[in-house]
């Protein structure tokens, strides 16, 4: 089932729609054990992504949105392009509005050969119905990708 959503987040992303219906930016995460945090809206829906890390120096990163052609599906992902991060994540928190979170996937870093990026162990993360976000204590420190589809709460008349 997962492997489904996770295709169709795929799918969102690839441009399957409009050029008016997504959008991507680069954006720098910094280390030094401030809050920081990027957003991206587009049309009724947001996404932002609120980090604190440590180590190295900045890095660019990547934050994708889109919305499906009936406007009942959006979807972000927030990524290191590069592939693994070598930054050291205190905490994370991707949040949305306009929508219900109906899958996500945290990704921990990308595989020797750069083919996969190997998923966060579940219990290093919790889902909520707008944020996903890391649990203190459970989360090993590292990530290197971030995936959301969430469902439109809009009525269309």
């Amino acid at each position: 089932m997962a492997a489904s959503w996770l295709f169709a987040a795929v799918f969102l992303l690839a441009g399957v729609y409009g050029h008016e219906t997504a959008n991507t930016e680069e954006f720098d995460v910094r280390p030094g054990g401030l809050e920081h945090s990027f957003s991206l809206s587009l049309g009724d829906y947001s996404c932002t992504f609120t980090y604190v890390a440590q180590g190295g120096t900045n890095e660019q990163w990547k934050m994708s949105v889109g919305v499906s052609e009936d406007n009942q599906l959006f979807s972000c992902s927030i990524w290191r392009p590069q592939g693994s991060s070598y930054l050291f994540f205190m905490q994370f928190k991707a949040t949305v509005t306009g929508g219900k979170i109906e899958f996500s996937e945290a990704y921990s870093q990308t595989s020797a050969d750069g083919l996969r990026d190997v998923p966060l162990k579940k219990s290093e993360y919790e889902i909520s119905e707008t944020a996903v976000s890391n649990i203190p204590g459970a989360f090993s420190s590292t990530l290197s990708k971030l995936v959301l589809v969430v469902r439109s709460t809009h009525d269309e008349l």
